[in-house]
C-alpha cells in the first residue's frame, strides 16, 4: 500500500507507508513523522494573494448586473417564495408569522441572510440577491483554499477557483434570491474545516512520534481539543439552518472524520488504531459534529423562539398538551417541524402535479435536465425586432459531462490505490446525490445539486494535478502537463462564455437561443 504525500507546491510523489507494527525508532520514527505531516507550500502570502485574487474575480462575475432581470420589478422563479418571506422576516423582527400558502417549508437562516441584503439595498433585485452573491464569492475563496490544501499547490488552488467561477450552476445560484447557495457555502465550509483538522491531527501525532510517546498506549495519544472539527460542527449546524438535507452531510462527514482518525493512528504506529479511534475520538467527534450541529441548528431559530406571533410558536396548550417536562418552545418547534416534514412527504410527482422542469437524481451528474428560471420573448437589444431573454440553470458541459468518467477514476484511486483526497471528494459528492435515490417519488429539481458543484470542481482539480505531473518531473513532462491543463481550463472558460447570455438573461436573437439548447432535454 502507498499513499500520496506532497513534496512541493506543485506535485506529489509516492512514499511507501511505514508498516504500522514497526518499531518507531531512529530514522523509522522520523520517516513515520514525515509521512504524517505533509508540508504545505512555504509562501503563505502568495497563497493568500492567489486565493483573494481569484475570489475577487469571482465576485466581479457574480455581482455583474446583479439586479437584472426581474419580473417587472418582482422576483423570478422560486425567488417568489423566499424573497417575500425574507421581507417579512425583516419587517417582523427576523421571524416569519404568515404561512404564505403553507410554503414556509425551510428553516429561517437563509431567508434572514437574504433579508440583510434587502435591509441594505431595499426590495429590488440587488437587495434580494446581494447575500447570495456574497455566498457564491465566498464559495470560490473556500474552494481555492481547500484545493490548495488537498494538492499542496497554489497553481491548482487557482485552477479550482477558476473552474468554480465558470460553473453555470454555481453562477446562476449565486445570482438568485434562493436558499441553495447558502447550503453550499456552509457545506463547503464544514468540509474545509475537516480537511484542516485532518492535517492538524496528523501534525500532533507527528510530534508524538518524533518524541517517542505515540505508542505508550495501545490506543495512541489523546489529541486535545480540535477547534477545526468544532468549526465543522458549527458549519453543519448552519447548513441545517438553511435546509434539512444538511443531515446527510453530518452523517457523511462524521464517517469521513472517523476514517481519517483511524488512518492517522495507524500511520503513527498505534497498535490498535480502530479501538484507539473508538476510545479516543468517536465521542468527541459525536459532540463536535452532531451535538454542536444540533445546538447551532436550534440556535438559528432564535428569533422565532423569542417571538409572540411566529408560526406555531405557541401551540402548547392549544394544539398539543401542556403536560410535558420538555420546554414549551422546543415542543412548539417540534410540532412546527412536523408540519414541514408532512409538506415534504406529500410533495410527490404525480400525473396531476408534475412540474415541467422537475428531474430525477440520475440525470443530475451530467445536468441532463436543467431548469428554466426566466423567459421573456419580447425583449429588445439584440439587433433584431424581437429578442429572447432567458436564464437557465445549466452545469457547464465541459465539466459536468465528465462527471461519470471522473467518478469512475475517483473510485479507482480511492479503492485500488487508496488516496484520501479522492475519498474525501467522493464522500462530499455522494452526500449531495445518493440520499435522493431513497425518495424517488418526490418532486425534485436540478438546483438541488448546488452543494455538489464544488466537489465536482475539486475532483476535476485532482485529476488535473495528475495530468500536470509531479514537481520533480522533467521539464518536458511538466510543460506538456501544464499545456494540457491550460487547454482544458480554457475550454471550460470558453464554454462558460458561450453560455453567458442564458445564464444571465442577456437579450439574444432567437437563432442564438436555439443554438444554446444543445440537447433535446434542455428544451
Amino acid at each position: 500500500m502507498s499513499v500520496l504525500v506532497p513534496q512541493s507546491t506543485d506535485g506529489v510523489v509516492d512514499v511507501g507507508e511505514v508498516p504500522p507494527t514497526a518499531e518507531p525508532a531512529g530514522s523509522d520514527r522520523e520517516g513515520r513523522a514525515r509521512l504524517l505531516a505533509s508540508p504545505m507550500p512555504h509562501d503563505r502570502v502568495r497563497g493568500w494573494v492567489v486565493a483573494l485574487s481569484v475570489a475577487l474575480l469571482g465576485g466581479i462575475v457574480r455581482f455583474w448586473n446583479l439586479g437584472f432581470p426581474t419580473d417587472k420589478g418582482t422576483p423570478i422563479f422560486d425567488e417568489k417564495h423566499y424573497v417575500p418571506q425574507a421581507a417579512q422576516v425583516l419587517r417582523n423582527g427576523w421571524y416569519e408569522d404568515n404561512p404564505g400558502y403553507e410554503l414556509v417549508v425551510h428553516p429561517p437562516l437563509a431567508k434572514q441572510l437574504i433579508a440583510v441584503g434587502e435591509w441594505i439595498f431595499g426590495y429590488d433585485g440587488w437587495g434580494w440577491r446581494f447575500a447570495s452573491a456574497v455566498a457564491g464569492t465566498l464559495c470560490v475563496l473556500l474552494v481555492v483554499r481547500i484545493a490548495r490544501r488537498l494538492t499542496r499547490s497554489d497553481l491548482l488552488g487557482a485552477v479550482a477557483g477558476v473552474l468554480l467561477i465558470a460553473d453555470g450552476v454555481s453562477h446562476v445560484q449565486s445570482r438568485m434570491g434562493m436558499l441553495d447557495i447558502f447550503m453550499a457555502l456552509f457545506v463547503v465550509s464544514a468540509f474545509g474545516c475537516l480537511v484542516v483538522d485532518r492535517d492538524q491531527v496528523r501534525e500532533r501525532l507527528a510530534v508524538a512520534v518524533r518524541e517517542g510517546w505515540a505508542d505508550h498506549s495501545p490506543f495512541g495519544p489523546q489529541l486535545g481539543f480540535r477547534w477545526w472539527r468544532f468549526g465543522a460542527g458549527v458549519s453543519l449546524g448552519l447548513a441545517g439552518g438553511v435546509k434539512w438535507s444538511a443531515l446527510w452531510y453530518v452523517a457523511a462527514f462524521g464517517l469521513l472524520c472517523v476514517l481519517w482518525d483511524v488512518a492517522a493512528r495507524r500511520n503513527a504506529g498505534v497498535r490498535r488504531p480502530w479501538v484507539g479511534t473508538i476510545v479516543r475520538d468517536v465521542l468527541p467527534a459525536l459532540w463536535a459534529l452532531v451535538a454542536v450541529a444540533v445546538l447551532v441548528y436550534v440556535g438559528t431559530w432564535w428569533a422565532w423562539m423569542s417571538s409572540e406571533t411566529g408560526i406555531d410558536r405557541h401551540v402548547v396548550g392549544v394544539k398539543i398538551g401542556d403536560d410535558s417536562w420538555v420546554p414549551d418552545v422546543l415542543r412548539s418547534l417540534w410540532y412546527y417541524s412536523g408540519n414541514v416534514l408532512e409538506f415534504h412527504e406529500n410533495l410527490v410527482t404525480s400525473e396531476t402535479n408534475r412540474h415541467p422542469w422537475e428531474s430525477k437524481p440520475w440525470t443530475w451528474p451530467m445536468g441532463l435536465r436543467p431548469m428554466l428560471y426566466y423567459f421573456e420573448g419580447g425583449e429588445t437589444g439584440c439587433g433584431e425586432a424581437t429578442c429572447v431573454g432567458a436564464i437557465m440553470l445549466i452545469g457547464t458541459p465541459a465539466m459536468w459531462w465528465l462527471a461519470f468518467p471522473l467518478l469512475a477514476w475517483a473510485l479507482w484511486r480511492a479503492i485500488a490505490r487508496p488516496d484520501w483526497r479522492y475519498v474525501a471528494v467522493l464522500v462530499g459528492y455522494a452526500a449531495g446525490l445518493l440520499p435522493w435515490f431513497t425518495m424517488i417519488d418526490r418532486q425534485m429539481y436540478f438546483f438541488y445539486v448546488t452543494p455538489m458543484a464544488p466537489f465536482l470542481v475539486l475532483g476535476l482539480t485532482l485529476v488535473l494535478g495528475e495530468i500536470l505531473g509531479r514537481a520533480d518531473a522533467g521539464r518536458e513532462r511538466r510543460g506538456t502537463g501544464l499545456l494540457a491543463v491550460a487547454l482544458y481550463v480554457g475550454l471550460v472558460v470558453a464554454n462558460f462564455v458561450w453560455l453567458w447570455p442564458i445564464l444571465n438573461g442577456v437579450p439574444i436573437t432567437n437563432a442564438i437561443w436555439q443554438a444554446q439548447l444543445w440537447l433535446p432535454s434542455w428544451r
